[in-house]
């Protein structure tokens, strides 16, 4: 079995090695929008795909934009709405992040950047958990996995915790597992 934390870092190298950029918007996920949904994304950090143009999409569609808030390894995702031009500020692990007092939501589609993924749906996250937990707590929620063709990787037997994605969206090709 490969340790996950070796992939991990193997992973991360050959990501930042692709380097970063805008993520072409996939039809199944302009095909599911639907006006009043709310669609979690998240900002980019190093060279992790960029959903900006799915966020464009999103909100052309009618959908409400909702970023991650963490504040540490432990505690779970809050989805916080958030407005294109409204100001973020830089928070646990460097990500940036909507105001932590805005109110709290439900997302129907949830965007995940990966580190790698397979073709089953397995995704290999920052290993801290946060996506999975958010996966168990919105059942109902789409789960697309954001990634560059290079992540794709031979897989490790999932853990008992980690949650499958329903898709996973590369600049080459929409994987339904």
């Amino acid at each position: 079995m490969t340790d996950k934390r070796a992939l991990r870092a193997r992973m991360r190298a050959i990501r930042e090695a692709h380097g970063p950029g805008l993520l072409p918007v996939a039809r199944a996920f302009l095909d599911r929008l639907l006006p009043g949904q709310v669609v979690s994304a998240y900002r980019p950090l190093g060279a992790e795909a960029d959903p900006a143009l799915w966020v464009e999409a999103a909100l052309h569609a009618g959908a409400t934009i909702a970023l991650p808030h963490v504040v540490d390894r432990a505690s779970p995702i809050r989805f916080i709405p958030w407005m294109l031009g409204q100001e973020l500020t830089v928070g646990a692990f460097g990500l940036h992040q909507p105001d932590p007092d805005g109110p709290e939501c439900a997302p129907d589609i949830i965007l995940t950047p990966l580190v790698g993924f397979d073709r089953r749906g397995n995704r290999l996250g920052q290993g801290a958990g946060h996506y999975d937990r958010a996966f168990a707590a919105h059942t109902d929620a789409w789960r697309v996995g954001l990634a560059w063709a290079v992540q794709e990787v031979e897989m490790p037997t999932p853990d008992a915790w980690d949650v499958p994605l329903h898709a996973i969206a590369t600049e080459t090709e929409w994987i339904v597992p």
